[in-house]
């Protein structure tokens, strides 16, 4: 007679969308789903990018060939990103769980430099699209709290530094868009992650700019555990309140320790 399997088989059968799933942790959310039996569903603005990622899942996870599958979805435009999120949604049809970790290069300049035109554009990704795929799941979530939509934030709208006065905002902002949301589409559970420092592809702008192993030996100095996050671990988060039925509303914290610090 086989074990039971009561806790680790809750995203078996699953149809999960990453959004944002062709790198760095919304390629590791796909990796965690399909280890999970979940059928997997991602999503990326760049066709290649997205073409690579499955092919990547697909050998890496040769069982669950037929359960991944990936469509565009550019987030970045004012005009065209919500066709984009409708198209998106027509595709993929209904699914169980929706997470987001799309984002964009972060834009770092003083104050005074910011154009009204550029406050609205450093939303569009990370703040203004999370709006827009929540307008979509009362009509494609299964419903009901086994269903779940988990956004991503991130460390720095707890920890403000000079010059990052938009990142900031728009990551405070999630904080309370995600509690507002878990009103409006209850009984649907809406959560957030919040990562701190994550070596991902989103850094190949700093090892660039040179002096990179200084910045990662100043982030280590800045956390309790004396490292920087890793994909593997803080895509635990997001399994998390996927899996669990009682968690809406909540902020969970992967970060290093920094908090504490």
């Amino acid at each position: 007679m086989p074990d039971q399997k009561k806790y680790t088989n809750k995203l078996a059968g699953k149809r999960v969308l990453v959004i944002g799933g062709s790198s760095g942790l919304g390629f590791g959310v796909a990796e965690g789903a399909i280890e999970h039996g979940a059928e997997v569903i991602i999503s990326s603005s760049n066709p290649e990018r997205l073409q690579k990622a499955i092919g990547r899942l697909e050998s890496s996870y040769p069982s669950a060939k037929g359960k991944i599958s990936g469509h565009t979805c550019n987030l970045g435009s004012q005009t065209e990103a919500p066709s984009e999120v409708a198209n998106l949604f027509s595709k993929v049809g209904t699914i169980d769980h929706v997470v987001f970790t799309a984002g964009d290069p972060l834009v770092v300049r003083p104050l005074e430099e910011w154009k009204l035109s550029d406050m609205q554009q450093a939303g569009m990704v990370r703040f203004f699209g999370p709006i827009l795929v929540a307008q979509q799941l009362k009509k494609h979530l299964t419903g009901g709290p086994q269903s779940s939509y988990t956004l991503t934030s991130g460390n720095i709208a707890e920890h403000p530094r000079s010059g990052w006065l938009l990142t900031n905002g728009y990551m405070t902002g999630v904080y309370g868009l995600m509690r507002n949301l878990a009103n409006e589409l209850a009984p649907i559970r809406v959560n957030v992650v919040v990562p701190g420092a994550v070596e991902t592809e989103l850094w190949d702008g700093i090892r660039a700019a040179g002096d990179f192993e200084k910045f990662k030996e100043g982030l280590k100095s800045s956390s309790t555990t004396g490292q920087i996050g890793a994909v593997e671990d803080v895509v635990h988060a997001y399994l998390f309140l996927m899996k669990d039925q009682n968690a809406s509303g909540s902020v969970v914290h992967s970060n290093s320790g920094v908090n504490v610090k």
